[in-house]
């Protein structure tokens, strides 16, 4: 799939807000990131007592999610394969953690959601519920 145009800013608020209310409605405290199709940060919000740690785990797995085109749990599944798998572990730039989704627009990637705070199952349904706004 190829990268996009740049999310733009009304897009991510729409995305923002579906992720903000899926936390919400399950009473979750997240941090949620979104960045471009060129990998810049558009938006970043910490949930009220959402954990500090979040505010970067959130962000690297929009970043991974935005430099490899897909979605942070495929990376996540590979790891639980093992094998050689676990050379995955050896990438700077990859964190291997369910909850980076794709943002698509007309089959391209136009930027993605990063959600961390809660177990990676529950930061993926999050972030979900953002990118299907769109």
């Amino acid at each position: 799939m190829d990268y996009g145009m740049p999310v733009s800013l009304q897009d991510a608020k729409r995305v923002m807000q579906a992720a903000e209310e899926e936390a919400a409605k399950n009473r979750w405290r997240a941090t949620i990131t979104i960045v471009d199709s060129s990998g810049h940060l558009v938006m970043q919000h910490r949930m009220d007592q959402a954990n500090i740690g979040s505010i970067l785990l959130s962000r690297l797995k929009a970043e991974t999610a935005i430099n490899f085109r897909r979605d942070t749990k495929a990376f996540q599944d590979s790891i639980e394969k093992g094998g050689l798998h676990m050379r995955l572990l050896a990438a700077e730039n990859l964190l291997p953690l369910e909850g980076g989704c794709l943002l698509i627009r007309e089959n391209k990637v136009i930027g993605t959601i990063g959600v961390s705070g809660m177990a990676s199952h529950e930061d993926r349904q999050v972030a979900e519920a953002g990118s299907a706004s769109l």
